[in-house]
């Protein structure tokens, strides 16, 4: 089997989309993780740029732990197959595509003076990042120059000062901080942490006015499901492609990248005009109520149920008519209409999830959108559930269902120091913070036979929800009557009986 280099891409020896007959481009972004998600959805989108000749940027992808890819991209010429296989337009859609962008990939653990060459050089004008939730965090540790700091941003912090100290501070040697961690404001709060280390570190004031004055710390939303290496079919990959890349990338072909900026930054980095689906904008925040909502809202509004009736995916749920038929009827009727966008857009959106939840090469497991639930319930559904409390005067019943759900899904009991629920199929784990397992167990051991009881208990409890829940009109009667009708029928006959209902008198909804 053949490899892939960069001399048989340039030569056609492979019949794929690439970007072929220039010369690898100048580093002009650096990037701090290697891992999936950035190779199939920033580095993706620059190489599609690049091949339409919109920007002609080269990356260096660099670990953010000691240990990583590196050696691996570069014994594959920094080159690796991106395969986007899913569901558009109600019909199955696969494309591929070889990304050559990145021009070198290191391990600053390893080679912390090749890093500082890279963020010193007057080319280098964007930096984009993915280090997980927690890479974003205030950790104080000691200035070491000469060798990498441990965390990233302090990293950034120590970079950009090289990058200060090597190019004399100019307005023009300023950086565009892209970061893709999935937290709120993650462009502020990196700026915030790398400006409290150059404070402990007793750097010059000059350096802390030119990263305020020059320096772009933009918050952005990323929106992709990427399962990464097609391990299971990499073999039937190989024989089909005529090469083998142990690097590559399976994705969905639906992608967002919402970027809180100025316009003249976007068109310093067009990739909007390639075609992508790259949003500037001036107000990143409906974009992200839109998502965490429609998205992230619709996930755990349906999982828990569908997993207490003895399902175990998202494509197992969207292909079960009683579940799918509830999806349906929560998302468009009592979580999109309260999405604050024009109804056009997000009922495009919404219609574009739901393909995207059947799609048939991504194996999303209910049990992993279970954790922790409770949280994720009042930050995702509950803001959708009280807006149409607001605008109807009583709870909605697919939402408050959903809440029944949850509650039964709670249900479990402690061995060992574990949680764990039944359901028929077997137990399961429930992982959750101590607090919000202990007042659910409590909850259940004194109140299993009474609905209203263990509803007006754990509804009230503000430690859950942060506040309490028994005063939104309607919700606690809603609640106890779909939790009675789950424990006396099963979940899956309780929701088949609430979907009738809601298709025989939708306004009693």
């Amino acid at each position: 089997m053949r490899s892939l280099t960069r001399d048989q891409l340039a030569g056609g020896a492979f019949d794929v989309a690439h970007t072929g007959g220039a010369p690898i481009p100048p580093v002009t972004i650096l990037q701090v993780g290697d891992g999936n998600f950035l190779r199939g959805f920033v580095d993706w989108m620059v190489d599609v740029a690049n091949g339409q000749g919109l920007t002609n940027a080269g990356v260096a992808i660099a670990q953010p732990l000691d240990q990583g890819i590196s050696g691996l991209l570069k014994a594959q010429d920094n080159l690796y197959t991106v395969l986007l296989r899913g569901i558009g337009n109600g019909r199955e859609v696969e494309s591929r595509r070889v990304v050559s962008c990145v021009a070198d990939a290191l391990n600053p653990y390893a080679d912390w003076a090749r890093m500082v060459e890279l963020t010193s050089s007057p080319a280098l004008r964007f930096f984009v990042s993915n280090t997980t939730e927690a890479g974003i965090a205030d950790r104080e540790e000691p200035y070491t120059p000469g060798t990498c700091q441990d965390s990233f941003p302090a990293k950034v912090a120590a970079l950009l000062h090289a990058r200060y100290t090597a190019l004399g501070g100019t307005a023009d040697s300023g950086l565009v901080f892209l970061p893709c961690e999935l937290i709120e404001a993650n462009g502020s709060n990196l700026k915030r942490i790398v400006l409290a280390h150059a404070k402990r570190w007793g750097l010059e004031a000059g350096f802390a006015d030119w990263i305020e004055t020059h320096n772009h710390f933009l918050n952005t939303l990323v929106d992709r499901i990427v399962p990464g290496y097609p391990r299971d079919e990499a073999a039937a990959l190989a024989a089909k492609w005529g090469y083998d890349d142990k690097l590559a990338v399976a994705a969905e072909p639906f992608h967002v990248w919402v970027i809180e900026g100025p316009a003249h930054l976007a068109d310093e980095l067009p990739l909007h005009k390639a075609g992508l689906d790259v949003v500037w904008t001036d107000d990143l925040q409906p974009y992200r109520t839109r998502k965490v909502r429609i998205l992230n809202g619709a996930h755990t509004a349906s999982a828990l149920a569908a997993y207490c009736a003895g399902l175990d995916t998202v494509k197992s749920m969207m292909d079960d008519p009683t579940v799918s038929a509830y999806l349906n009827k929560v998302m468009f009727e009592e979580i999109v209409p309260y999405v604050p966008l024009p109804e056009a857009e997000r009922q495009d959106y919404a219609r574009t999830i739901m393909e995207r939840f059947g799609n048939p090469y991504i194996r999303h497991e209910l049990i992993s959108i279970a954790l922790n639930s409770v949280s994720k319930w009042q930050v995702r559904v509950l803001p959708s559930l009280k807006d149409a409390v607001a605008r109807n005067g009583r709870a909605p019943a697919g939402l408050s269902f959903s809440l029944a759900a949850l509650l039964r899904f709670y249900r479990g009991t402690l061995a060992d120091g574990a949680y764990a629920g039944r359901r028929e199929a077997g137990s399961y784990p429930i992982s959750d913070n101590a607090e919000v397992i202990a007042a659910m167990s409590a909850a259940w051991a004194a109140h299993a036979g009474d609905a209203n009881a263990l509803v007006a208990a754990l509804l009230s409890d503000t430690r859950l929800w942060k506040e309490d829940l028994t005063a939104i009109p309607g919700l606690a009667a809603r609640v106890a009557g779909s939790l009675a009708a789950i424990e006396a029928k099963g979940m899956k006959a309780a929701m088949a009986d609430l979907v009738a209902d809601l298709v025989a008198d939708p306004v009693a909804g």
